[in-house]
């Protein structure tokens, strides 16, 4: 590349690429919103008990679909690690914040089939 001037053009240095994170830091955000994951799980695992312990029980539909909610956090919180934690730290608080509403999504999706078809679910 020449300018009008004869003189060589040097090309724009590319971005550098940012370092990956420190492990303290995918730790700290990690655990942060591991908790929110946590709290979905254990909130799957009560209505789980109150409904399997009821005078009815479940039947088969029931019992997949209740330990599909429990389980779908866990994975949920495993894809969105697995996919932002070489990024930056708000890339990575992003990914998980983007999984934690998606099972904020499903868990109110499993609350109202449970509402408006409770009885498919029982035994």
């Amino acid at each position: 590349m020449t300018s009008e001037s004869g003189a060589t053009a040097t090309p724009t240095p590319r971005p550098a690429r940012q370092r990956a994170l420190p492990t303290w830091v995918i730790v700290a955000l990690s655990v942060f919103f591991g908790l929110f994951y946590a709290y979905a799980v254990w909130n799957a695992v009560a209505f789980l008990i109150s409904q399997a312990t009821g005078p009815l029980g479940l039947n088969g539909a029931g019992w997949a679909i209740l330990l599909a909610a429990v389980l779908f956090p866990l994975v949920a919180f495993g894809v969105a690690f697995a996919i932002g934690w070489r990024r930056t730290w708000g890339e990575l608080s992003l990914t998980l914040l983007a999984g934690l509403c998606i099972v904020a999504v499903f868990w109110l999706n499993v609350v109202a089939y449970s509402v408006t078809n409770g009885a498919a679910l029982l035994g």
